[in-house]
């Protein structure tokens, strides 16, 4: 029963908005997201994301930026640079290349003939359209089965929790959030592969407020400013 009363309210609270408005011209208003992350408690980057329009599609450009430092020494840095472009609030092309500490990996996908054409540093292949991006600015992500890695095209099912409401304090903003638990689908997975990352998006605009995940130390992505 207690199980059954969970679905319900899940239904209630998240599936009604989420279909309504799932889909990219949700964030018609938005212009520029930012993040700050922290490894650890100790701030050591950014994560920016930048929305620009011209006439019927949507250019999504977003930015990684951080590094590691012990006593003043850079032991690991990572840089990331994605766009994706949107056509009448579909995806329909999406590259990206990063430097993680000196290993290159890449992304070029396309959509052509009803799915997606992904040539990436870790898949070569194709995908249904029904899986989505993994830069997690999209509510959307909670319906999809799977995500795909917008650093490698790795293609990660998924199983997404609903964990309730929550109210999150950043800086001096109150925000009341949907919580959510992304795991990995497939548990032989070894555990550096796994997905196992927490979610918060805004109750009211479904803005993505926060994120937090363990990955040799915790990992937290705070939202800084959004216009």
């Amino acid at each position: 029963m207690h199980k059954i009363y969970r679905i319900i309210i899940f239904l209630i609270l998240v599936i009604l908005p989420f279909s309504t408005n799932a889909h990219v011209q949700h964030y018609d208003d938005l212009n520029r997201i930012e993040f700050d992350i922290y490894r650890n408690n100790k701030h050591i980057g950014t994560h920016t994301f930048s929305f620009k329009r011209s006439e019927d599609q949507i250019a999504v450009t977003s930015e990684i930026n951080f590094k590691i430092k012990k006593l003043g020494i850079v032991l690991y840095k990572y840089h990331v640079n994605g766009t994706e472009i949107y056509k009448d609030g579909k995806l329909i092309k999406f590259n990206s290349k990063t430097n993680q500490n000196g290993k290159l990996k890449y992304v070029n996908m396309k959509k052509e003939d009803g799915k997606y054409i992904i040539d990436g540093s870790s898949y070569k292949g194709e995908a249904p359209i029904d899986y989505l991006l993994g830069t997690w600015w999209d509510h959307s992500i909670v319906e999809a089965p799977a995500q795909i890695s917008a650093v490698s095209g790795r293609i990660i099912k998924q199983n997404v929790t609903f964990l309730g409401k929550e109210d999150v304090k950043l800086g001096k903003k109150n925000y009341k959030t949907l919580h959510f638990n992304f795991s990995s689908a497939d548990k032989k997975l070894a555990k550096d592969k796994k997905l196992n990352t927490d979610v918060w998006y805004d109750e009211k605009t479904l803005y993505w407020i926060k994120a937090s995940f363990k990955k040799k130390g915790k990992w937290e992505y705070k939202l800084s400013s959004i216009n």
